[in-house]
């Protein structure tokens, strides 16, 4: 007889494994280093901030809405893999106490959001509502946990309906409701989050009948669901360590290939075609690297100090470069590129050349932004030392790193 409790712990045993097998990579030195000095500065001008706010600064508004979305936020990890769909489905009878204690562990791994949220927020509330009691956040965190397992329960339900677009038009009515509730508890407009309680609680009970309607789970999905986001932390973990689990996506990206991607057609500009094309098409590097150039403007931009501008810029320009270092490993499963007549040392060369000319874009738009913002002193430090600093990183640090695993 299939055993659905002995078969959860099984496979809870494999997922630990496989996460604590990239998370001692991700959380190293660097990252551990990024974060302290990301939390430090957060934390004394986020204080510094909540002494200058304004009577009228909408922090009802703000809670409301990310209270919401965490809230509704509630993935379900059911640690399903792509054979099971040929070998559990059969025992779907037999599957409910398997599934019952992956939400239990879905909500636990959540937990951590709402620990962080509340923590973050906290403050936020205390400043803008002085006259109001601890007593009154501790019961806005207590809605806050209980939303939080009622969101994941109707997901969960949710996740059986076949037709897609009911699943969205009851996740976009679900995630306004969550976002009204919390606006106006927190503004203490008790009645109307008692209204708009009762609507949700009637969506709930909805989304529990039609759960009971059908019969079957909505396997395909399921497995879809899991595989996708074992795929988001592949990508994310592939940032500091070799992933052989990653499935990569390309993107055609046609104009930017076209402008970006050429180079002269020599033997020795084989790797440096391949990398630059592998930047731009893949569903990895691109974004990334737009990512930490937004963040990192924003950053350099809002921070009032002209010291930690330049700091945050040069620390940004490190995270890219060390974010980047992957890509030199894209493409090792391919047997293909050991028949390029090129030597090991000119496809380590081709990824350097990449990463400094990205770096080299990089310090240019921080250098813009500190120019627009500070003056010409602020301007040259970053533009200079970013450019030297990316130098001597790329060729000591990056360089070793490649020829070490190549």
């Amino acid at each position: 007889m299939f055993d659905s409790v002995q078969f959860f712990k099984q496979r809870f045993k494999e997922h630990l494994k496989e996460l604590n097998r990239y998370l001692r990579y991700i959380f190293n030195g660097h990252i551990a280093f990024a974060l302290f000095f990301f939390i430090s500065a957060f934390a004394v001008y986020y204080q510094k901030l909540l002494q200058e706010l304004p009577d009228d600064f909408p922090a009802a508004l703000l809670m409301g809405v990310v209270f919401g979305l965490v809230v509704s936020y509630s993935p379900i990890r059911t640690l399903l893999k792509e054979p099971d769909l040929i070998f559990l489905t059969v025992a779907e009878h037999e599957m409910r106490h398997y599934f019952r204690r992956t939400i239990v562990y879905s909500f636990i791994v959540q937990l951590y959001i709402v620990v962080l949220v509340s923590a973050a927020l906290g403050p936020l509330y205390m400043a803008h509502y002085t006259e109001r009691q601890g007593k009154m956040y501790l019961l806005t965190i207590l809605v806050f946990i209980i939303f939080k397992i009622w969101n994941m329960i109707s997901n969960w339900w949710m996740l059986k309906v076949q037709i897609k677009e009911k699943r969205y038009v009851e996740q976009t009515i679900r995630i306004t409701l969550n976002i009204l509730i919390f606006y106006f508890l927190i503004r203490g407009s008790i009645l109307v989050t008692t209204v708009l309680t009762v609507i949700f609680f009637i969506l709930y009970m909805m989304n529990h009948r039609r759960a009971e309607q059908i019969n079957q789970l909505n396997w395909e999905l399921l497995v879809e669901k899991d595989q996708h986001r074992m795929q988001t932390f592949y990508q994310f973990a592939n940032m500091f360590t070799d992933v052989p689990h990653l499935k990569s996506k390309t993107h055609k990206r046609t104009w930017l290939v076209r402008y970006f991607g050429r180079t002269a057609y020599r033997n020795e500009n084989a790797f440096t075609y391949l990398y630059r094309r592998t930047f731009i098409r893949s569903g990895d590097y691109l974004g990334m690297f737009v990512r930490l150039l937004v963040i990192g403007g924003l950053a350099i931009y809002f921070i009032p100090n002209i010291w930690l501008k330049i700091l945050f810029a040069f620390l940004f320009i490190y995270m890219t470069i060390f974010q980047l270092m992957p890509l030199y490993h894209h493409h090792r499963t391919n047997i293909w590129i050991d028949l390029y007549p090129t030597s090991q040392a000119s496809r380590v060369q081709a990824a350097l050349q990449l990463f400094m000319q990205l770096a080299v874009v990089q310090v240019v738009y921080f250098s813009v932004i500190v120019l627009i913002i500070a003056q010409w002193l602020a301007f040259l430090i970053v533009l200079l030392g970013g450019v030297v600093f990316s130098y001597i990183f790329i060729n000591t640090y990056a360089k070793h790193k490649l020829k070490a695993k190549s």
